[in-house]
């Protein structure tokens, strides 16, 4: 059994992701548990892109030139 304090924070974060999907609170639970699934997935999407751009941040070829010299020898 849930305790109140728990039934509180679900109450908040189900309605923080959308309005209640049904006057049955069992079939708004299922919904807010499938938007939660869909949340978390965005999110870790999210946290793989940055993470890609952070770590390609100023990641530019080096470019090498290689001068030859042509000498002369005069003999």
């Amino acid at each position: 059994m849930k305790s109140t304090k728990d039934k509180t924070l679900w109450r908040w974060w189900a309605k923080a992701i959308g309005e209640k999907a049904s006057k049955c609170d069992r079939e708004s639970d299922r919904i807010a548990i499938i938007r939660t699934v869909i949340f978390f997935t965005y999110l870790i999407t999210n946290c793989f892109i940055v993470a890609g751009v952070i770590r390609h941040w100023n990641d530019e070829p080096q470019i090498q030139i290689i001068i030859e010299e042509n000498k002369r020898f005069d003999a």
